[in-house]
């Protein structure tokens, strides 16, 4: 599961929750974000195998510490609280639940795509739907979701035409980056700079979905 995740972040967005899209964003792929930096320290392992599935090279064999059950669901309610925490008043106790649901989402998703290596405690028990082993479903599922999501922030907040117009884009460009990770041929990259694409590229995402929030909000303050 790769950009299906970003269907959350969309969908949970509102105006009434003010939880900003960056921030799901970042919530979204928290787990991610905490394997690649363990990958990087070598604490947690993966190999990259042409062909280990139909829609991933990623043998995350040992990622017990951001990828299991309970470590997922530990996560999530640091993340909650974190936020909670840092946006202090801006922050309700229902917008910090959000968040860490957010969070827990991503464990949700990769259980449907991943092929049994989801331990539910320490590196024991893997579970996993394996939706990986069937590339045209799976890439089906991820656009699916993509779009719902993005129907779904369309329809819960108002926003001018210029940043609707800047969403839509930003929706095109993920179903286009999901393209070309299931379907483009590409030499398997190390661990090391497989964990560095993902904070590059998933941080890069974060920025667009920051000003993406930012395209026309002069114009709609002054409408106001």
């Amino acid at each position: 599961m790769f950009v299906g995740h970003y269907s959350v972040a969309f969908a949970v967005k509102s105006e009434k929750n003010k939880i900003p899209l960056w921030v799901l964003f970042v919530a979204v792929q928290f787990l991610d974000y905490i394997w690649a930096t363990l990958v990087l320290l070598g604490i947690e392992k993966l190999r990259v195998i042409k062909g280990f599935t139909a829609g991933s090279m990623l043998d995350s064999y040992f990622h017990p510490y951001s990828h299991s059950l309970i470590t997922a669901i530990a996560w999530s309610g640091v993340a909650a609280l974190v936020y909670k925490r840092v946006w202090h008043a801006k922050a309700s106790n229902t917008s910090a639940l959000i968040v860490g649901v957010a969070v827990f989402s991503h464990w949700i998703l990769d259980f449907i795509a991943h092929p049994r290596d989801l331990p539910i405690y320490d590196n024991e028990w893997k579970v996993g739907l394996g939706m990986w082993d069937y590339r045209d479903p799976e890439f089906a599922l991820e656009i699916a979701l993509v779009v719902s999501g993005i129907i779904v922030y369309l329809t819960r907040n108002v926003m001018t035409a210029i940043r609707r117009t800047a969403v839509i884009a930003f929706g095109i460009a993920l179903v286009v980056v999901q393209i070309g990770d299931t379907y483009v041929p590409r030499t398997p990259l190390t661990d090391k700079a497989t964990a560095m694409g993902v904070w590059i590229f998933y941080t890069l995402f974060v920025i667009v979905a920051f000003l993406v929030e930012k395209v026309g909000s002069r114009t709609q303050i002054k409408a106001s």
